[in-house]
């Protein structure tokens, strides 16, 4: 089982170019956000500490790509250097204007938390339940496998594990937008669940506000170790 969710991820993203290659280039291109600002963390953590976050796609006939990365880095609890940072590439083609099929690879490492590291390949299923020019919600459903080690133990808890993700963005007006992004990944070892919310504000063209929480929750954690960070933001948004 594990060996075949593997090699179907794998698989999936070597595909990817091929196949994109022979579609239609009149939208490729990538376009995305980076974006920097102060964060103010209560939980396993109290801290005043520097995010930043870059996130971009490519649309190239039936495929979309899509990469990113963040950090938070700073001061906590009276340590310097504290941080945690998160990188991840994904590819899916379309079966049809609603659905899709994917896979990807998301690694983190985390300072405050439970966990040191997290590494994560999967494929899913994805649908868009609703798209329109106001409101967008897609759902994804699949399945993958989690390497991952407790922090400062030489413990590591890798298996298989199910993978869900819901993306949701709704445009009050051409200037202000809300969202919000869950993603779900666990097996009977541990079930990590981080949900982002907040407001974008568009300034200009290219500068935005943007205003938000992020919940990270694992239901398995070291003696001591809470289950649940917050993560409240208010970023500078730098269109391209």
């Amino acid at each position: 089982m594990n060996k075949q969710i593997l090699a179907l991820t794998v698989a999936t993203l070597l595909a990817a170019p091929a196949f994109a290659q022979a579609a239609d280039n009149a939208d490729d291109h990538w376009s995305g956000t980076g974006e920097v600002g102060l964060a103010i963390a209560k939980g396993n953590t109290d801290s005043r500490t520097l995010v930043g976050k870059l996130a971009a796609a490519r649309k190239q006939g039936d495929w979309t790509y899509a990469a990113g990365a963040a950090f938070l880095n700073g001061k906590a609890d009276g340590k310097e250097n504290a941080y945690r940072y998160e990188a991840f590439g994904t590819a899916a083609r379309d079966l049809n204007a609603q659905s899709y099929i994917g896979a990807g690879i998301r690694t983190e490492r985390d300072h405050y938390a439970s966990y040191e590291y997290q590494n994560v390949a999967a494929a899913n299923y994805g649908f868009r339940a609703v798209d329109n020019e106001t409101t967008k919600l897609t759902l994804e459903v699949g399945a993958g496998y989690r390497w991952s080690k407790l922090q400062d133990l030489r413990v590591h808890e890798n298996g298989v594990i199910a993978r869900g993700a819901l993306l949701f963005k709704h445009q009050f007006n051409e200037n202000v937008g809300l969202y919000n992004d869950l993603l779900l990944e666990g097996n009977k070892d541990n079930i990590f669940i981080r949900n982002d919310i907040g407001v974008l504000v568009k300034m200009t063209d290219a500068l935005a506000l943007k205003a938000g929480v992020e919940t990270r929750h694992n239901t398995d954690v070291l003696p001591g170790v809470k289950k649940t960070d917050t993560l409240t933001t208010v970023n500078v948004v730098y269109g391209f």
